[in-house]
């Protein structure tokens, strides 16, 4: 099975384009594993379930996955760059230490989530009538950890080395399989949440299967084997040197969004089931970006391991023209369908409501988000991600929580939890694109003289 792409030659646009549809197609269907769930748990449980699946137990499963899957993904940045430099026994031994960090991290991570779920909840002020059903569908949900991050670090190994077919039509089959699986447990066994999160919990394990069985049959050069399986000391230095400061920008944007559904927890069981809402109707536009940025990231690795610079530049230049296009066209289609969607899933009118407003609130913002998203790529990509998790820090995570302990404490509406967002995105607009056009690591003038970190 030839697994690999060379993403260091070729018309620019036109590769970016065909690497990132399927990322972007995979990640959609990963985001309809949620929403299938809150439209089956919402017609046949109720508004109070779509809340306990949807706040803070969504927030703190966003939260500690978000990290551990960008602390395992700082592999795929290194792989890129050893396959772009062509130094395959290493791009090999990033697998296999990857691999085996994930399976050990997975492990840990559902220990910590089922001793302390009742405490987590309750530092979120999780409603009273939320609380128990919350706390059983995390503790199901994070059982399958395990298969969550090894799905993920294999999917952006396959990535890394110009593979984002296969990974796509694992989550394709496993989408189809948890809609079958919710649909029975929830609405034909009556498991309610549990039978939501039972069934993304098999859907995980089966994605997980899929691509360990792809990457077995890869490429003999980088073919993975379980015989190999062993940390090496200096590519764990590597990955932990992009995946540590990764991890913690992916935790302090969810660190930041458990502080606000704290006040959304204040506002009542509708603001949290509307914000719930609102993410599954404007998922796709946060899967599309994370998606992008992602290719952007593999695209970067890999010119930047083979000295093509003049590729990385470029790659900015067109990359994010591509970025703002795609970026227009989905929030146009997002406010226009927005109202035929929401019937789908509820027929509460006060529900409807709320959710709309959050969703036209927020919708012609998100052109700020994507310079951070972009950017943020690239400077991965090249190895850097020290400095866009501090931007992070200041500009999102410490400026949302002054927020809240400020002008929200004072005002305590949703308008003022809205507000927030796109102020903190500028914000870091202003920081990630002052440091981009600082950066040492692009001043290199010839093909060639790139170094990988470390």
């Amino acid at each position: 099975m030839k697994s690999a792409t060379d993403l260091t030659k070729g018309p620019i646009i036109r590769q970016l384009l065909f690497f990132f549809i399927p990322i972007a197609a995979g990640f959609i269907l990963q985001q309809l594993y949620n929403a299938v769930d809150a439209l089956v748990v919402s017609r046949y449980v109720g508004t109070a379930a779509l809340a306990a699946v949807g706040g803070s137990a969504a927030r703190l499963v966003d939260f500690l996955i978000g990290f551990c899957v960008a602390l395992s993904n700082g592999a795929a940045v290194v792989i890129s760059q050893f396959y772009g430099a062509k130094q395959l026994d290493d791009v090999k031994k990033s697998i296999h230490t990857s691999y085996l960090f994930c399976v050990i991290l997975g492990i840990v991570l559902t220990v910590i989530v089922l001793v302390f779920t009742p405490q987590f909840l309750s530092l979120l002020r999780t409603p009273a009538e939320t609380f128990d059903a919350a706390g059983r569908y995390m503790r199901i949900v994070f059982s399958g950890a395990l298969f969550t991050l090894v799905y993920n670090m294999g999917a952006s190994a396959l990535r890394a080395m110009g593979n984002s077919r296969f990974p796509f039509f694992c989550l394709a089959m496993t989408c189809i399989l948890n809609t079958i699986l919710d649909i029975a447990f929830v609405a034909g066994f009556k498991w309610g949440v549990n039978g939501a999160a039972i069934a993304t919990v098999i859907s995980q394990a089966i994605s997980a299967i899929l691509v360990t069985g792809a990457m077995i049959k890869t490429d003999e050069a980088v073919r993975f084997s379980f015989k190999e399986l062993r940390i090496n000391k200096d590519v764990l230095k590597r990955m932990m040197r992009i995946g540590i400061p990764a991890g913690l920008q992916s935790s302090m944007y969810s660190v930041s969004n458990i502080i606000l559904q704290v006040g959304i927890n204040i506002l009542g069981t509708v603001a949290i089931a509307g914000w719930s809402l609102s993410g599954k109707i404007d998922g796709l536009f946060w899967v599309v970006s994370s998606a992008f940025s992602s290719a952007v990231t593999t695209f970067v690795g890999q010119n930047y391991g083979a000295g093509r610079i003049d590729r990385v530049k470029e790659c900015v230049k067109k990359g994010f023209l591509v970025f703002a296009a795609i970026t227009i066209v989905l929030c146009v289609g997002i406010l226009l369908l927005a109202r035929p969607l929401l019937g789908i899933f509820t027929n509460d009118p006060e529900l409807i409501e709320a959710t709309r407003y959050i969703i036209f609130f927020f919708v012609p913002t998100y052109i700020f988000w994507i310079v951070i998203d972009m950017f943020s790529g690239v400077m991965r990509g090249l190895g850097d991600s020290l400095m866009p998790t501090i931007i992070t820090g200041i500009a999102i995570c410490a400026f949302r929580i002054l927020w809240v302990f400020t002008l929200f404490s004072a005002y305590p509406t949703l308008f003022m939890i809205c507000l927030c967002y796109p102020i903190s995105w500028i914000l870091g607009d202003i920081g990630i694109l002052v440091h981009y056009f600082r950066s040492p690591l692009l001043k290199v003038k010839q093909v060639g003289q790139a170094r990988l970190p470390g």
